[in-house]
C-alpha cells in the first residue's frame, strides 16, 4: 500500500484508491457530484493546501528566488499542528491502504505536490 501523488483530471490508474484533494479551491465549472467521476478528488482536504497568499506567489513564480519562497513559507504553513497531525495521519493510513493525493497543475516540479511529496516522505509515508 502507498500514496500515489497525481495530477488531478487525469485518468486513475488500477489500485491507485481514494483520491484527497489537496487544493485551495474546488474545480471550476464542474458541479460537486462529479468531482470524483470526472477524475478529480473525492474528499476534499484543503487544509493540506498552501495558503490563497502562497497560491499566488506560486502562480507569479518563474524565477527561482521566488519558488523558493514559495517552497519555505509553505513548509512553514505545513508546520502547524493541525497539519503535521494530518501528514501524521496520512502517513499512517498509507502503511494500510493505497490513496493518493493531488492537484491540477500541469508541472509537478512547480507544484505544491513536489513539497507535499517530500513532507509525506519526512512523516514515514509510504510512497509510491
Amino acid at each position: 500500500m502507498a500514496i500515489r501523488v497525481v495530477r488531478f483530471g487525469t485518468p486513475r490508474t488500477p489500485g491507485e484508491g481514494l483520491r484527497l484533494g489537496t487544493v485551495r479551491r474546488p474545480p471550476r465549472g464542474v458541479p460537486k457530484s462529479e468531482y470524483a467521476s470526472r477524475d478529480f478528488y473525492d474528499v476534499w482536504l484543503p487544509e493540506l493546501a498552501p495558503s490563497e497568499a502562497l497560491v499566488k506567489i506560486a502562480l507569479s513564480a518563474p524565477e527561482e528566488r521566488q519558488w523558493r519562497t514559495f517552497v519555505r513559507r509553505y513548509r512553514a504553513e505545513m508546520k502547524q499542528p493541525a497539519a503535521g497531525r494530518l501528514l501524521n495521519l496520512l502517513a499512517a493510513f498509507s502503511q494500510r491502504t493505497a490513496f493518493s493525493v493531488g492537484c491540477y497543475c500541469a508541472d509537478e516540479s512547480r507544484c505544491h505536490r513536489s513539497i507535499l511529496r517530500e513532507l509525506l516522505k519526512e512523516h514515514g509515508a509510504c510512497l509510491e
